[in-house]
């Protein structure tokens, strides 16, 4: 792949690969028409919103940062990073044991991942809510002795409680499917190379797969903590004082329905996008290391390659 290289007064500008050269691209008709079609759409849409006295944005503007929304919104920025942290991490274990050689520790956890991939969330969240018409009464305690503590589920599994349990179950399993396709991206070679020099389970996994699946993993990740984020709207049903919630508690007294719900989808709105900057950071921080660079060899004059002129990474040289 040849490489551009050029000189100014201050030092050489540094090379351009050809994938990061910009395509200049001469302007059709078509263009045009798709500008204009856009800018009337988005133009109507605003000028109905404006002028559209239903919409009481008086109202909206009066409850959008009054403590009750404030306090719901905080519980369900809770609710999202408890849910995708803990979902994460045993999404990290059933990815492992769904990769496993011993049959039965891979069906259980292909079990696990069909039954909450399989039923709906907001069936998850009401059955965890009422887990205790099963089982009213648990005791934890040390098998084949008589030392157990009693446990009242009744008691334990709050609204808040069942909320947790059931985004992070049903995360957990969406998570494992994205981690284990991040897994099977790294190449059999890398395994080999690995354990050819001695190291153990948990070294590979730390030290050579987590770090070359991240490129795949994260994106896909990001997009689930999105989804999370709006998902914990359903913990409503419950009872929890969430965003919405809090809103609906809010129009309950006043009949605004219309301002209250604009002022929580603007909420999610505000928090979805405020998410996607460090999502797309992490991203470019992620890629680097599956981009082509120069190696030292790129500037030796070996048969076949030319100064100048870049060589294509492999696996091995990314480690």
């Amino acid at each position: 792949m040849d490489v551009i290289e050029t000189t100014t007064r201050s030092g050489p500008v540094p090379q351009l690969r050809a994938e990061e050269k910009k395509r200049i691209t001469p302007k059709r008709p078509r263009d045009y028409v798709a500008w204009a079609v856009a800018i009337a759409i988005v133009g109507g849409l605003v000028w109905t919103a404006v002028t559209n006295e239903h919409y009481r944005w008086p109202v909206v503007f009066s409850y959008f940062t009054t403590q009750t929304i404030l306090d719901g919104l905080l519980v369900t920025l809770l609710l999202t990073a408890a849910s995708m942290g803990l979902g994460t991490l045993l999404g990290l274990v059933l990815a492992v044991m769904r990769m496993s050689h011993q049959r039965p520790v891979s069906g259980l956890a292909q079990l696990y991942i069909t039954f909450f991939r399989g039923t709906p969330v907001l069936v998850q969240l009401v059955f965890w809510f009422n887990i205790a018409a099963l089982y009213p009464n648990l005791s934890i305690g040390v098998p084949f002795t008589d030392i157990s503590t009693p446990v009242n589920v009744n008691a334990i599994m709050t609204p808040m409680t069942a909320a947790i349990v059931g985004l992070t179950l049903n995360q957990a399993a969406y998570m494992s499917e994205i981690i284990r396709g991040g897994f099977a991206s790294v190449s059999r070679g890398q395994h080999e190379a690995a354990e050819s020099l001695g190291m153990s389970g948990f070294t590979k996994l730390r030290h050579v797969i987590i770090p070359q699946t991240m490129p795949a993993i994260i994106p896909a990740t990001g997009n689930q903590v999105i989804g999370m984020l709006k998902e914990t709207s359903l913990v409503s049903v419950l009872g929890v004082a969430d965003l919405l919630q809090s809103a609906q508690a809010i129009y309950a007294r006043t009949y605004q329905t219309i301002p209250l719900l604009i002022v929580a989808s603007l909420w999610y709105l505000i928090m979805t996008l405020a998410l996607s900057v460090p999502q797309s950071m992490i991203e470019r921080r992620f890629s680097r290391s599956t981009r082509a660079r120069l190696t030292p060899a790129a500037t030796s004059a070996e048969p076949g390659t030319g100064a100048g002129q870049l060589v294509p990474p492999t696996r091995e040289s990314l480690l």
